[in-house]
């Protein structure tokens, strides 16, 4: 199939190379318009109570505000004439802009929750207009329009739009790691590829795919809400697949070419080998990912849209231009050599096949201080504690948090109110008895009374609480329990039911995604191997790394380790994030399984023991492993040096994912597991045997086995 599909496209060659450019063209003119209509929500379950309450919240009452100016008399109090004259006027100017309402200021009837606890700093509270798009572009408007407000006698600094703060910080970090990455990266494809023009193709590919994927994002801002956070999905996967892919075929390529045969058998070769695995690896990835499609959080559902996307066009870049590019190159693709540089092939490394060999004489001593290694680092894991983002995800520095923290700290007014709407409405005294009843549950300071359009009531609950604390939830969950008054629909609304419900989105929907990824996975490899064992051991090693990555995570950014270094507040653990890091992690995860496990297929299927088989087939894809392991991790390493700590996260959590499977994982437990189990690791029953011959997919193209030295593996 591949085979001849490489023969075709050698046919068609610069027929494929100017569809693909006109493909490019058309991606990018639609590409730039998904920007423009990204959000910077989509951490909670809309269809959840708090949710629903979150919206009656703001069409009955007005909503909680959107931007909240913190004004702070340089010297003295904010009743001083001076600051109540500085702070009417910007009251005045906001209540006179379009795109605000509900403007509530402390100098209009001085209420004490408006005026810090010392006296030098009040509050302007004001609510942005419009649906979640247009209040993001408005927000981002009014930031830029209301950046320089400090005067001789007063600062004002303005919080309140952490997501609008949160997207516009991304998208610098987004350029910051770029700038970091991108020349890391071309530096070291250089040196891999060993010349210039062969490290060209995996921008090639990578290209292609990401501005197809911002296409397909904004035909998806259509029809429904996509975050945009995804973007960094996109690009971190959309050019490190393009090399994973690139440095695959190009160094089957070029091993085909050292056999002696012609350029367009040589394409046809490596698309036999090298692209049928891309094609697995695209599988096995893209599953992974869809399984963020069950989750009712479209935060996770955009790096769905895109992960998927990407990936799917990196190997249709991959499987269709690149071969196309190798057609017309031949061996120019080996022009512009570096001199002094060793290139990257499909040829023997001596210190993989020697760790390989040395692994496979003893595996147990040497696979169980690599579990022992990676069980201990999946240990913070047991005190994991969940949070959903607010203003501390960003650095201290930014104002957003710096008002947080004011409100938190310095104002007796409990910005993590619970909000308790009821509709129909009761009576008045049906009303007070049912506030009355919430007020005497432990936790509760005061509960306000206010009446809203439409016929909904609202209490709300000040407790002092902090909202991710165990105390709050508890507290959330006794307020559901007490009965509503007859007649009525209760809905519990606020920061801390916020978090509940999205857990209950996350974990009600976890057996569901881990299901579809466990079958999904099983079913490729064993139709890749044929071996129903191969893909327990699979599913073994991603489950350790996975662990320890996540161990690692909530070591760092909960417990707080290096937070002076990366700059971060250390805070609850997003409830999305484990989720994200998951279903990343194992995809790329799968794609070295299945970069390394064709290669010892592949001589197993022509005869080869297995033992020799595994140290032939890691000898022979260790380097490149670890070489497209390292190109990776530079990429989603470079996240690190965000200023938001769930992209930080990210970043760091899945370049460490990738570097424990592609030298632990690869090195030591895959020799380790097909030692043990011997020729027994590529078993299947008779009947699953028999549907593999029939559906599997196999490739027969002319193939050589020469070159792989047997070692002796003893014990």
């Amino acid at each position: 199939m591949f085979y001849r599909l490489g023969l075709k496209i050698v046919a068609r060659a610069r027929v494929v190379l100017a569809l693909s450019v006109v493909a490019l063209v058309i991606s990018a003119v639609l590409g730039i318009g998904a920007f423009a209509r990204l959000l910077s929500a989509g951490f909670d379950d809309p269809a959840s109570a708090s949710s629903r309450a979150n919206v009656l919240l703001d069409q009955k009452f007005g909503g909680d505000p959107d931007l909240i100016f913190l004004v702070h008399a340089r010297s003295g109090t904010v009743d001083d004439p001076a600051v109540t004259a500085a702070g009417q006027a910007l009251a005045q100017r906001l209540s006179t802009d379009t795109r605000l309402r509900g403007v509530t200021s402390y100098w209009n009837t001085r209420p004490a929750g408006l005026r810090s606890r010392d006296g030098t700093d009040a509050l302007i509270l004001a609510k942005v207009i419009g649906d979640e798009q247009t209040a993001d572009k408005n927000a981002k408007a009014l930031l830029a329009d209301y950046a320089h407000l400090d005067g001789p006698d007063a600062t004002v600094r303005i919080g309140g739009a952490r997501g609008t703060d949160v997207a516009g910080q991304v998208g610098k970090d987004l350029a910051l790691a770029e700038a970091i990455a991108v020349p890391i990266t071309v530096v070291l494809m250089i040196i891999v590829f060993g010349s210039l023009v062969a490290s060209l193709l995996p921008l090639a590919v990578g290209v292609l795919a990401i501005f197809a994927t911002f296409a397909e994002l904004d035909l998806l801002t259509h029809v429904t809400s996509v975050s945009v956070f995804a973007i960094n999905l996109a690009t971190g996967l959309g050019l490190g697949l393009g090399m994973d892919y690139a440095l695959l075929m190009v160094s089957r390529f070029r091993e085909e070419l050292a056999k002696g045969v012609d350029v367009g058998d040589a394409v046809a070769r490596t698309m036999a080998t090298a692209g049928r695995t891309i094609a697995f690896s695209a599988l096995a990835v893209a599953a992974a990912l869809s399984a963020m499609l069950v989750f009712p959080v479209y935060f996770l559902k955009s790096f769905a849209y895109a992960g998927v996307g990407v990936t799917i066009f990196s190997a249709a870049s991959a499987l269709f231009v690149l071969p196309a590019l190798l057609a017309v190159l031949g061996r120019r693709v080996n022009s512009g050599r570096i001199p002094g540089i060793r290139t990257v092939r499909s040829v023997e490394a001596p210190f993989w096949g020697r760790l390989a060999a040395g692994v496979m004489r003893r595996p147990l001593v040497a696979a169980l201080p690599v579990v022992a290694v990676l069980l201990f680092l999946a240990t913070p894991l047991l005190s994991v504690t969940f949070g959903t983002p607010d203003d501390r995800v960003l650095p201290t520095s930014a104002a957003s948090h710096q008002v947080g923290d004011a409100l938190r700290n310095d104002f007796a007014v409990t910005p993590d109110a619970i909000d308790v709407l009821l509709s129909p409405a009761v009576s008045p005294s049906a009303l007070q008895g049912y506030a009355q009843q919430l007020s005497h549950l432990s936790g509760v300071q005061r509960a306000d009374i206010t009446v809203g359009s439409g016929g909904v009531q609202r209490v709300s609950l000040s407790t002092g609480l902090d909202a991710a604390s165990g105390p709050a939830q508890d507290l959330v969950r006794r307020v559901r329990a007490v009965s509503a008054p007859p007649g009525t629909t209760v809905l519990v609304g606020g920061a801390t039911a916020t978090l509940i419900d999205a857990k209950h989105a996350i974990s009600s929907h976890l057996l569901l995604a881990g299901a579809l990824i466990v079958l999904t996975t099983f079913i490729l490899l064993f139709l890749f191997t044929g071996s129903i064992l191969q893909p327990l051991r699979a599913l073994l090693g991603n489950t350790l790394t996975l662990g320890a990555t996540l161990g690692v995570m909530v070591w760092i950014f909960q417990d707080g380790h290096f937070a002076s270094v990366l700059g971060f507040t250390p805070r609850p653990t997003d409830t999305a994030m484990p989720v994200l890091l998951f279903c990343i992690a194992f995809g790329l995860s799968m794609d070295y399984e299945l970069f390394v496990i064709s290669r010892i297929k592949e001589l197993h299927d022509a005869g080869v023991p297995n033992a020799e088989a595994v140290t032939g087939g890691l000898a022979r894809t260790g380097r490149i492993v670890s070489t497209l392991a390292a190109l990776l991790a530079v990429g989603f390493f470079a996240f690190g040096s965000s200023h938001v700590s769930f992209i930080q996260l990210f970043g760091l959590g899945t370049g460490l994912a990738i570097l424990i499977d592609a030298t632990l994982v690869r090195g030591v437990l895959v020799p380790a597991f097909m030692r043990a189990f011997g020729e027994r690791s590529w078993y299947a029953p008779k009947p699953l045997r028999r549907i593999h011959n029939r559906i599997g997919v196999t490739e027969n193209p002319p193939a050589e086995t020469g070159g792989v030295r047997p070692v002796t593996v003893s014990g």
